[in-house]
C-alpha cells in the first residue's frame, strides 16, 4: 500500500563531499612572491653605508669647506717692511678764515677763485660806529696832549719861581754874612756896641734860615710840577693807545690778504649786511699744500709726527714727512697729515686732489710670516688652520708686526706650513676641517 521508491545511496567515506570537483583551474601569469629578506639587506646596507661616510667624515674632520671658498698661503722666511698706504685729499696747510671785526655792511672787491697778492684789499665793510669811535677818541686824545703840554709848562714856571726864591735867598744870606763880618771887626775895634753886633748876628741866622726854606720850597716845587706833568702825560700815552685801537679796528675794516695766494670760498654776498666775527671769507696759500689721510686704528699707535712718507703724484715719488695725527678715533679710522718736504712739493696742485701715500714704519729682516688675512680676525691671531693634504686642522700659534700684506709669525708654524689665511669665519673654532675640490 505504501509505495517506496529506492534512491541509490552512495558511500561519502566520512565527509561531505563540496564542489572542487566542479571547479576548472584558469592559467594565469606567474607572479612571482615577495622576497622578504631584501628590506633588511637594504637598511643593513644603508646603515652601513652611513657608518662607513661618518667614519670618513670623523677621521677627515669635523666639517667638510669647498677650496674654492678657501684662500691658503705658504709661511715663509723674508724681509716684513710694516708700511701703510693709503689714498688722501690735498688740502691747503694755510687756509685762514677771514672775520668782521664789526658788524656793517661788506662791499666785496674779488670773487671766490681769484689770485690775491699780500696786502691786496678782498672786501670793505662799512661800519659808522667805529669811525665816529674813532674821531671821539682822537678828541678826546687831543685835549689829554693839550693837558699834558700845559702840565709841562706850569711845571717850568713852578721850578723858575722857586729858583728865583732859591737865589734871593743866597744873595740875602751873602749881604747878612758881610754885614756880619763888618759889625765884627768894629766891634773888636771898639766902634759899634754888642747890640748891633747881636742884631746882625740874628739877620744872619734868618737869612740862613730864608736860604734853607727857599732849597725845599725850589726841591718839592719841583718834585709836585713833575709828577703833575707826568700824571697828564699818562693820560694822553693811555689814550693814544685807545685811539691806536680804534684806528687799528677802522683799518681791519678792510680785509686784505695776509699772504699770496687764491681766494676761497666766500661766505657773504656783495653789499649785505655782516655780523660782528662773522665769517667773509677764506684764502688758500698754493705754496704749502698737505695730504689729508685715513689711517686704520690698528696702526695709529705707530704713527709719530716726522716721521718719512713717500707721495705719488704725476707718476714720481716726492718726499714728505708726517704732520700731525688726530688724536681721537672716527668710524675705526685717524686723520693724519703729511706734509711735502721742502721745496720738493709738486706743481699744479689742486685743493682735495687725490693722491697716494705710503708710510715705511719699520723693516724686519729675516722673519717667519705669512700672508696676512681676516684670519688675524677670526681669533685675535691665537691660532691658525694648518692644511694637510685635504684635511685643516687647528694649531695655537702667536703673532707679532704685521704690515698691509704679511704679518710675523713668531711661534707655532714653520717654514712651508700651509694655513687657511680667508675663510675661517665658517669654521665655526672646529679642530678638524675636511677639505673638498681641487
Amino acid at each position: 500500500m505504501e509505495s517506496q521508491s529506492h534512491i541509490p545511496h552512495t558511500p561519502t567515506r566520512g565527509r561531505i563531499r563540496d564542489t572542487a570537483g566542479q571547479d576548472q583551474t584558469m592559467a594565469a601569469a606567474a607572479r612571482p612572491r615577495p622576497r622578504k629578506w631584501l628590506l633588511p639587506a637594504a637598511g643593513a646596507a644603508a646603515a652601513i653605508a652611513l657608518g662607513i661616510w661618518v667614519a670618513q667624515g670623523w677621521l677627515g674632520g669635523e666639517r667638510s669647506h669647498d677650496l674654492s671658498r678657501l684662500r691658503i698661503a705658504e709661511v715663509k722666511r723674508g724681509d716684513l717692511v710694516r708700511d701703510l698706504s693709503a689714498e688722501g685729499r690735498v688740502i691747503a696747510a694755510n687756509s685762514p678764515t677771514l672775520y668782521a671785526i664789526a658788524a656793517g655792511t661788506v662791499s666785496l672787491k674779488i670773487v671766490a677763485g681769484d689770485k690775491v697778492t699780500q696786502g691786496q684789499p678782498l672786501a670793505v665793510i662799512d661800519s659808522p660806529e667805529l669811525r665816529s669811535k674813532l674821531v671821539q677818541e682822537e678828541s678826546t686824545l687831543a685835549s689829554l696832549e693839550a693837558e699834558a703840554s700845559r702840565a709841562l709848562l706850569d711845571a717850568q714856571i713852578a721850578r723858575a719861581n722857586a729858583q728865583r726864591a732859591l737865589d734871593q735867598a743866597t744873595v740875602d744870606r751873602t749881604a747878612a754874612m758881610r754885614d756880619l763880618e763888618r759889625y765884627q771887626r768894629a766891634f773888636e775895634g771898639g766902634a759899634v756896641p754888642q747890640n748891633d753886633l747881636a742884631r746882625a748876628q740874628d739877620l744872619m741866622k734868618k737869612a740862613d734860615i730864608g736860604l734853607e726854606a727857599a732849597r725845599k720850597d725850589y726841591a718839592l716845587q719841583s718834585s709836585g710840577a713833575g709828577l703833575d706833568a707826568r700824571n697828564k702825560q699818562l693820560q694822553a700815552q693811555r689814550q693814544r693807545a685807545v685811539v691806536d685801537e680804534a684806528r687799528r679796528q677802522v683799518d681791519a675794516l678792510t680785509l686784505r690778504a695776509p699772504f699770496a695766494g687764491q681766494v676761497g670760498q666766500v661766505q657773504v654776498p656783495q653789499g649785505t649786511q655782516v655780523v660782528a666775527h662773522g665769517a667773509v671769507l677764506s684764502v688758500v696759500d698754493l705754496s704749502k699744500f698737505e695730504v689729508e689721510i685715513k689711517v686704520p686704528e690698528s696702526f695709529a699707535r705707530d704713527l709719530g709726527i716726522g716721521m718719512p712718507a713717500q707721495i705719488s703724484a704725476n707718476n714720481a715719488q716726492y718726499a714728505g714727512e708726517i704732520a700731525a695725527v688726530s688724536p681721537e678715533v672716527v668710524n675705526g679710522e685717524v686723520t693724519a697729515r703729511v706734509r711735502f718736504a721742502e721745496g720738493k712739493q709738486p706743481p699744479a696742485l689742486r685743493q682735495n686732489q687725490r693722491l697716494s701715500v705710503r708710510i715705511v714704519m719699520d723693516t724686519r729682516r729675516n722673519v717667519l710670516m705669512v700672508e696676512r688675512g681676516p684670519f688675524l680676525e677670526q681669533d685675535g691671531g691665537r691660532s691658525a688652520w694648518v692644511v694637510d693634504g685635504n684635511t685643516a686642522t687647528r694649531r695655537p700659534i702667536q703673532t707679532g708686526a704685521s704690515s698691509l700684506s704679511n704679518v710675523e709669525i713668531l711661534s707655532g708654524l714653520q717654514p712651508g706650513d700651509r694655513i687657511v689665511v680667508s675663510g675661517t669665519d665658517q669654521f665655526n673654532n672646529a679642530e678638524h676641517i675636511r677639505i673638498t675640490g681641487n
